[in-house]
């Protein structure tokens, strides 16, 4: 077994922060997003939205940045392989990045529809 594996919960919590960390460094769209997470959470709370609309939004905001964390170290990993052009890695990339599409997606949908009720 890997000496990584069951290492005590204040390792595995750096290591989830050190992830953040290096996610944020690497990934443009992980910084954008996260900033419109924070405008859009904002917003809600500054339009009075109710906590079930709140923390809905919240929960697929936290889904789609976990999305794009995954994206990012799906993509870094196929580049680490297999860094010339390939199209079945280009495949797999770009359906990674539609799995964060989709989420994303979602997540404003649920963004409009919880600002539409909370405006009324």
């Amino acid at each position: 077994m890997s000496e990584h594996k069951d290492r005590a919960l204040p390792r595995r919590f750096r290591n989830g922060l050190a992830g953040l960390a290096e996610g944020w460094k690497r990934e443009r769209s992980l910084r954008t997003q996260l900033m419109l997470s924070a405008v859009a959470v904002l917003v809600l709370l500054a339009a009075r939205a109710s906590f079930p609309w709140l923390l809905s939004v919240v929960a697929l905001l936290a889904i789609a940045l976990a999305a794009e964390l995954m994206n990012g170290a799906i993509e870094a990993l196929l580049d680490r392989i297999h860094p010339s052009h390939d199209s079945e890695i280009g495949a797999a990339k770009d359906m990674s990045s539609a799995a964060v599409l989709v989420v994303n997606l979602a997540a404003g949908a649920l963004f409009f529809a919880a600002l539409a009720v909370t405006l009324g």
